[in-house]
């Protein structure tokens, strides 16, 4: 069987983007069970109510939802169990430094197999108040809007 190349997406969390400013991101890998890479297979995961923290020097991500695998048997994974992310020492060190900061918290922002290997996306993040979200809102709907009124004008000028 030919190994996997390139990365195929299986879920995002937009919600992260419009609640949260993230600062810095990185790649880390999970410790699954096997019915949950065969679940994952299969695209099926959601990412809405996760977080991730730092307990003892390792990283571990909470509440993401990887549902049962159909064909698994009585050895099936449990769908919102505790996972393991796989970092560096150091990368740890780092996002932990900046928890304890105050304010800041730890967000997966996507989960996706990446040469066959799966692999979720986490971003150090800072919550936005709500006139900040109402703000980012309003600038992305006037781009909508400039951005269309310059594909009119180019359809009028041919």
């Amino acid at each position: 069987m030919p190994k996997e190349k390139g990365q195929k997406v299986i879920a995002r969390n937009k919600k992260a983007y419009h609640d949260y400013t993230i600062e810095d991101t990185y790649e880390a890998g999970m410790v699954l069970h096997g019915t949950e890479v065969k679940a994952l297979r299969e695209g099926r995961a959601s990412l809405i109510d996760g977080y991730a923290y730092v307990d003892r020097g390792e990283m571990w991500v909470d509440n993401i939802y990887i549902p049962e695998y159909f064909q698994g048997t009585w050895n099936n994974h449990t769908p919102r169990r505790k996972r393991k992310l796989l970092l560096h020492k150091e990368q740890i060190r780092k996002i932990a430094s900046k928890t304890r900061e105050g304010g800041y918290t730890i967000v997966p922002l996507s989960l996706y197999f990446s040469d066959g290997r799966a692999k979720l996306e986490i971003g150090v993040a800072k919550g936005k108040r709500e006139y900040d979200k109402r703000q980012a809102l309003r600038e992305r709907q006037d781009k909508r809007e400039a951005d269309r009124a310059i594909a009119a004008r180019k359809y009028v000028g041919e």
